[in-house]
């Protein structure tokens, strides 16, 4: 009885030297690949907006934002949606590596930095019940909100000029 008593209590010193040595082997490797934190980006009171699921009977029509533009910057238009209604255009705002625009659909929301000659995704969250998928290459950005058979896409280009974003459902 007391033979295997010791045969245990070695075994167990054993694994737990050898458990802690991995971890702490791990544990380095792993502390050099941290990377930083994302970056947080200012948020003024005018460019504030509530994200709100998507209601069960979608309302006619949506208000428009109140936002007043420069006589030189186009002003966007909303698009349509499956459900016959609209998504609100982009809401800018001014920051030191170009200007990030929010382009909110019924999939969800999908935030651009867009620069003079690139873009970089921000942030892309869906709404509640979809899914999201993101493809980057050194041209394009393109965010897909799914749920079930309903796809909204969010695609950003640059390849031929400065970025354009282009929402569509399908």
């Amino acid at each position: 009885m007391r033979r295997g008593l010791v045969h245990v209590l070695a075994w167990l010193l054993a694994t737990g030297a050898a458990v802690t040595l991995s971890w702490w082997g791990v544990h380095t490797v792993m502390a050099g690949t941290v990377y930083d934190p994302p970056r947080a980006l200012p948020i003024t009171a005018a460019d504030t907006t509530t994200q709100r699921s998507k209601p069960l009977d979608p309302p006619s029509t949506r208000p428009s934002p109140s936002k007043s533009r420069s006589p030189e910057s186009p002003t966007p238009t909303p698009s349509r949606t499956p459900s016959g209604g609209t998504t609100p255009p982009p809401t800018p705002s001014a920051t030191a590596s170009g200007q990030v625009k929010a382009y909110d659909t019924d999939g969800g929301r999908a935030v651009f930095d867009l620069g003079r000659s690139s873009a970089t995704l921000v942030s892309a969250t869906p709404g509640t019940g979809w899914s999201m998928q993101v493809w980057k290459t050194q041209t394009w950005i393109r965010v897909e909100f799914s749920s079930g058979a309903d796809r909204v896409s969010v695609f950003c280009t640059w390849h031929d000029g400065p970025p354009h974003v282009e929402v569509g459902t399908y």
